[in-house]
């Protein structure tokens, strides 16, 4: 028998015994799960076949299929924008997979061409850090009208080199790319669409008539919703307003109370649904780091009561893991446990398109797994079957 966080749980075959576990449908009791070679290979009752080595999982656990973030700009002291390298990325994994997530997307915000060329040289060896499903590149073609905390100086239009050093990504993994489509064309695009980006609509002032014709031309996404985008008023529904009525989006949203007032996150939940949303934490190098300063583009970036921002008051990211968004999706938004671990894990799968490998425990899905309380405190997480690495 083992626990959990023992060394030896990267077996290639060993069991894990829960007393509840959410099947990325419904919610089952006692269940023994079979892993070998890093997938599912059998689910059955507490009594099933114990000729393998068992993580038995404390009374109070439940496990679930592993959490997937499409947004993550650091974590474990490291910003992808200071150090766009495969060491970077298995420092920002090892400190999210304690807070449950399995998969992410590195996410680099707005800079200059350089530091796309930086990532995308190191691509290869990231995208063979277990857990780094592809990456995010969040601008630099945004409206500055709507920049956020990204710094101006980089924002700017598309040119054909832009396009092709973002169609690059295409090859690596499921890739995402956030721009403002009224400075983009449709053409531009269909054009990263067909290259095998997922497109996502954010930081943009559009009317619901740009936003559409985005759409039709191919794109699938809304980053962090509400924020740093166009509002929805009676007359002039903006992004907010388009995402809300059109089921062909699925967009982010950060789920912390800060970002979005916790009526607003009940709205989305009611006009979008489970299948519409997925949560996601927007994290910076704070999440898992011992200091609460880090610098953004030359700015001083303050963590104050688990509020991360300039010297101006600018929200610059989330301090916040996916499992204490899960907890807010539950106690701030209204959503039922079930559905809070779809958009966790479920829906953010299917929109990168990994919804028959991701997102749900079934035989022949991967170990992609956590287990928590109902605390909402991590206990153990399993990537490809792997479990958390101990600290030496």
């Amino acid at each position: 028998m083992t626990t959990p966080g023992d060394p030896d749980q990267a077996l290639r075959r060993f069991s894990i015994d829960c007393p509840r576990l959410f099947d990325g449908d419904r919610m089952r009791g006692p269940t023994r799960l079979l892993v070998e070679d890093g997938y599912i290979a059998s689910m059955s009752g507490p009594t099933g076949d114990s000729s393998t080595p068992v993580v038995r999982l404390p009374a109070d656990c439940l496990l679930a299929p592993g959490f997937i973030d499409v947004q993550v700009n650091g974590g474990g002291g490291v910003l992808l924008n200071d150090v766009p390298t495969a060491f970077a990325v298995r420092r920002m994994v090892e400190a999210h997979r304690r807070h449950g997530t399995t998969g992410m997307l590195p996410t680099l915000i707005t800079d200059g061409a350089d530091k796309m060329a930086a990532l995308l040289a190191a691509a290869t060896d990231a995208r063979a850090v277990a857990g780094v499903l592809g990456f995010h590149l969040e601008g630099p073609h945004i409206s500055l009208a709507r920049k956020g905390i990204h710094p101006p100086s980089h924002i700017r239009p598309m040119s054909a080199e832009d396009r092709a050093r973002l169609a690059a990504f295409g090859a690596h993994g499921r890739s995402q790319v956030t721009l403002a489509p009224e400075c983009v064309a449709p053409e531009d695009v269909a054009a990263l669409v067909a290259a095998g980006l997922r497109v996502s609509i954010g930081h943009s002032d559009a009317d619901v008539h740009t936003v559409a014709r985005a759409v039709a031309a191919g794109a699938t996404g809304v980053t962090h919703l509400y924020n740093a985008m166009s509002q929805l008023v009676s007359r002039a529904p903006g992004v907010v307003g388009a995402t809300l009525a059109d089921d062909r989006l699925t967009a982010g949203i950060i789920c912390d109370g800060l970002h979005v007032d916790p009526v607003a996150l009940s709205v989305a939940y009611k006009a979008k649904g489970r299948s519409g949303l997925m949560l996601v934490s927007d994290a910076m190098s704070s999440i898992g780091a011992t200091s609460d300063t880090f610098q953004l583009n030359g700015r001083t970036i303050r963590l104050v009561d688990g509020r991360l921002t300039d010297e101006a008051g600018t929200l610059a990211g989330a301090h916040l893991g996916m499992i204490e968004a899960v907890r807010n999706a539950v106690t701030m938004m209204g959503a039922p446990l079930r559905d809070a671990l779809i958009m966790a894990s479920t829906t953010p799968a299917r929109f990168l398109g990994l919804d028959g490998e991701r997102g749900r425990i079934a035989p022949g899905y991967r170990a992609d797994l956590v287990a928590f309380t109902s605390a909402f405190e991590v206990v153990e997480t399993w990537i490809a079957g792997a479990g958390t690495p101990r600290r030496t």
